[in-house]
């Protein structure tokens, strides 16, 4: 699907997991900024959560249950960080790697 390229991919997803974007011109305003506040949390969640996911990998007593847990998590920040990536691409005018 081609976004035109004034519209923002935002870091979360509405309804039904559907993709929601912002239109705006106001590059320093509040609405342009609540995206770029909330993609460095979710950027510093997944730095955290690679760490602890090492760390549980090298922990002989865990479980199936904590490994579960850690891949639910993993597969929810690699969904977040692939959308940041794609938006971040679509600003600055880049194709999506399957595209090339």
């Amino acid at each position: 699907m081609t976004v035109p390229k004034e519209l923002r991919l935002l870091p979360w997803s509405g309804p039904e997991g559907k993709p929601c974007y912002l239109s705006t011109d106001d590059q320093g305003g509040y609405m342009s900024r609540l995206p770029d506040n909330v993609e460095s949390i979710q950027i510093g969640s997944a730095a955290q959560l690679l760490n602890l996911a090492s760390e549980l990998l090298d922990d002989k007593k865990a479980g199936l249950d904590d490994m579960r847990r850690l891949t639910r998590e993993l597969v929810w920040s690699l969904r977040d960080v692939l959308r940041i990536a794609t938006s971040r691409g679509d600003l600055l005018g880049v194709s999506e790697p399957h595209d090339a």
